[in-house]
């Protein structure tokens, strides 16, 4: 018998459809963290200066770190092993570019001679081919870029101060760079430790190996761009000297170091291969070389990069490819050279923070070193670049 009692009021139905209260609920929460990115954004682009050389640093530092371990590992000091990596390193670099630098010297006076012959052939061809065009006219162009510069001399000049300025910012960031990671060098393991400190007692040591994992990912990822680069180089540059193009070695040599830089650096120093395989050698040579950049650098964008990378820091290809364009939007070449080890090391953070496995490790058991470390070995976590 259904009741018929005044009292006996049915619940008013909520006037909001659930899905619309769900949707306002996801939204303000969206909209929070979008903030919150947007202030760390900003903080971080006032403090660029600060942080681009601290995170390079860190780069450097998780591909030398290895060199160091291996040192300790034969009983040599930490300081004595720190400095040996160092100074070790810095001789490399220095030799590297020293020598692409001196090469490209001796190289210029033929070049520059190349290129007066260029040009009167250029001229010859303007005048006596297909275009028929008077000696005046030539003279007249040249004379109109003459008063171009002339006219933009200030400007020019604005400009060149403007470069010495950044020259000295650059030199002044390089300094940083090399006293951070002479320090992330040596006392490393002691500065993890205080800055894990600040974490509460109960989540420590999950953070600590989630750390270590972070590290092991950046590891592998500054392996696997020195894989890259050295498949640059060597592409390059086996077909520069395949061409007889001048100064091949000290070209693939550019390729290597720019090729760190993802997406321009290899475009950068392509393009300067082209350049001077059209002054030595000309059109055809630099058509020919032009084609042998772009396959390259199409083999390292859709396929090293991508597959190489994404093993190397479990992230999936497409990811790894909106990681660059994004930091490059965001913040330039800084930013497509930060973007996938960032993105790497919070993969490998949130991989292990989520992993019921790492629940029992140790953070002495994580070691650094060893890129299979960048992970929890859990398939059910595990990308595409796993399989």
């Amino acid at each position: 018998m259904v009741s018929t009692d005044r009292g006996d009021v049915p619940a008013r139905r909520d006037p909001i459809p659930g899905v619309l209260r769900v949707s306002a609920a996801l939204s303000w929460r969206f909209l929070v963290v979008v903030a919150a990115l947007y202030v760390i954004g900003v903080i971080f682009s006032r403090l660029a200066a600060l942080v681009v050389p601290l995170a390079i640093a860190l780069l450097l530092a998780a591909l030398l770190a290895p060199a160091v371990d291996f040192l300790m590992a034969r009983r040599v000091p930490r300081g004595l092993a720190t400095a040996l990596v160092l100074v070790g390193g810095l001789l490399l670099l220095g030799g590297m570019l020293t020598f692409v630098v001196v090469t490209f010297v001796n190289g210029l006076p033929d070049l520059s001679a190349q290129l007066a012959r260029s040009i009167d052939a250029v001229s010859g061809w303007l005048v006596n081919g297909p275009l028929q065009l008077s000696e005046t006219q030539l003279r007249d162009f040249v004379d109109r870029i003459m008063k171009t510069v002339q006219d933009n001399q200030s400007g020019i000049t604005t400009g060149a101060i403007t470069t010495a300025a950044t020259v000295g910012e650059i030199f002044t960031e390089m300094l940083l760079v090399l006293f951070a990671l002479a320090f992330l060098l040596y006392d490393g393991p002691r500065i993890w430790q205080f800055l894990i400190r600040v974490v509460p007692g109960g989540p420590r040591r999950r953070v600590d190996v989630a750390g270590r994992r972070s590290l092991a990912a950046l590891v592998s990822y500054v392996r696997a761009t020195g894989a890259v680069a050295v498949v640059d180089a060597i592409g390059i540059g086996i077909g520069l000297a395949v061409l007889r193009v001048p100064l091949a070695v000290p070209l693939a040599a550019l390729v290597f170091i720019c090729a760190f830089v993802p997406i321009f650096g290899a475009v950068v120093a392509g393009a300067v291969a082209v350049v001077i395989a059209l002054v030595a050698n000309g059109p055809l040579t630099a058509v020919i070389v032009l084609i042998i950049v772009i396959a390259v650098n199409q083999l390292e964008s859709h396929i090293l990069q991508p597959f190489l990378l994404g093993r190397a820091v479990k992230l999936h290809p497409l990811a790894v490819v909106l990681a660059i364009a994004a930091g490059l939007l965001v913040a330039g070449i800084a930013g497509a050279l930060l973007a996938v080890p960032l993105l790497a090391v919070l993969n490998s953070a949130i991989r292990s923070l989520r992993s019921e496995a790492d629940e029992h490790v140790s953070p002495a058991d994580v070691h650094t070193s060893q890129p299979e470390e960048s992970g929890p070995d859990e398939p059910g976590l595990d990308t595409e670049a796993d399989k």
